[in-house]
């Protein structure tokens, strides 16, 4: 019995198109909370950009991939980024004029965002926004996440002067910067199902990109959506329709989760 199922944000409950979540969509979200299923959303978004589905009643969001967990206002778990590490990023890439956010509670940038047209570019492609953030007032509080704006070309320099970092590219323009190995929507998802007291084999997860990979195949049911890439769907269960063919309905029938 499915008792707990995990959702990705962009791609999977939101549109690939427009990043519109749909109104069938947010209706089978309901009825699953109606029905006493855990829903969580699993996203590498900051959970300030998670309101819209807090809204629909889901009370436990995993964000940043993994590095903030929140139960309603409680926190399961933070990893958190070391002050030091953020203070010499944050120089180095202004030093060198690159936009960089942080995700903190909030999702803050370095203030040089609104000089680069691909930097405008990526933040509506992967967060659907349409105004630059503001910018950080003071590095001294929990950074959960660095993104960094560059192309491969140019993440090479960061790579060459922080060779303990991780790297992780999600956009032609956009690469997360990781201290620490542990974390990942996985490693999340089985921190959220130990505090839930609920098994993964009576699980569920929805994805559609590189960093659901690893989330499909620990649950006890993987979806792939039919907009995700070759590598996700070979890992999945089950291919459903794309997010804006209401793929995450589609699924959640097919399986008589509803």
């Amino acid at each position: 019995m499915i008792r707990a199922v995990f959702f990705d944000v962009d791609g999977t409950l939101l549109s690939q198109i427009d990043r519109s979540l749909s109104p069938r969509t947010a209706e089978s979200i309901r009825e699953l909370i109606r029905k006493g299923v855990q829903v969580v959303l699993v996203t590498g978004r900051p959970y300030n950009l998670c309101e819209e589905f807090r809204n629909l009643g889901i009370d436990t969001i995993i964000s940043a991939n993994g590095a903030l967990i929140k139960a309603g206002d409680e926190v399961i778990h933070k990893s958190v980024l070391s002050a030091q590490m953020v203070r010499a990023f944050s120089e180095f890439a202004e030093l060198h004029g690159h936009s960089i956010s942080y995700f903190t509670e909030s999702f803050e940038t370095n203030g040089l965002c609104t000089a680069d047209g691909r930097v405008t570019e990526a933040l509506r492609d992967t967060l659907g926004l349409m105004n630059s953030p503001q910018k950080i007032s003071t590095l001294e509080q929990d950074v959960y996440c660095i993104c960094l704006y560059a192309d491969e070309a140019e993440t090479e320099k960061f790579q060459s002067r922080f060779p303990s970092l991780r790297f992780v590219r999600f956009h032609p323009y956009v690469v997360n910067v990781l201290e620490a190995s542990e974390v990942s929507k996985s490693i999340a998802a089985e921190k959220v199902l130990d505090y839930l007291k609920i098994s993964r084999e009576d699980t569920m997860a929805f994805g559609d990109g590189e960093n659901d990979v690893d989330l499909l195949v620990y649950a006890g049911i993987g979806i792939a959506m039919g907009n995700g890439g070759e590598r996700i769907k070979q890992s999945a269960d089950y291919v459903t329709l794309r997010a804006s063919e209401d793929g995450v309905t589609h699924a959640l029938k097919q399986f008589k989760i509803l």
